[in-house]
């Protein structure tokens, strides 16, 4: 049961229901404070403030909630595609998906539980090696090459800044 006395419908995610605890609440939480950690980073917020205007962050933070609650909560509110957008950074490249990354574990540890840090982490690990892998395609470059990144490597080989 929900806050409200309804039902919840139970999800199923990689075989293992969802945490209870996350919700469109705390996806909130982490869009909003992952995005703040990317404002004063000085490899990712540059490239971020470039792109979109003051004016428009409230629109673009709704839209990441989104993504995410469609993501991990199996919503239908995202209707975007997170790939174009992102293919038209120019040098977008292994040391900004790993800081990425960094960012977003250390917010989701930072608020989640363990269990929902790890299932953020997981779709994130993904999302990224994903994109990594469409970044060297569009640049007509070999893919075969590119390992997807895993959690316990973020702090060892290519270095962010």
């Amino acid at each position: 049961m929900t806050a409200n006395g309804l039902s919840r419908k139970t999800i199923v995610i990689d075989g293992v229901p969802l945490p209870d605890v996350l919700d469109e609440r705390m996806i909130r939480c982490v869009v909003h404070g992952f995005y703040d950690e990317i404002g004063r980073d000085e490899l990712l917020g540059p490239i971020f403030h470039d792109r979109i205007d003051p004016g428009d962050w409230p629109r673009h933070l709704a839209k990441m909630c989104d993504f995410w609650s469609a993501t991990l909560l199996r919503t239908s509110r995202y209707e975007g595609r997170p790939l174009p957008p992102h293919l038209a950074i120019s040098g977008l490249g292994e040391a900004h998906f790993r800081r990425w990354l960094k960012l977003f574990r250390a917010t989701v540890h930072r608020i989640c539980p363990p269990e929902v840090a790890a299932l953020f982490m997981d779709r994130a690990l993904r999302i990224a090696h994903s994109f990594r892998l469409a970044a060297a395609f569009s640049r007509g470059e070999t893919t075969m090459a590119i390992e997807p990144i895993v959690e316990k490597d973020l702090d060892a080989g290519v270095t962010c800044g």
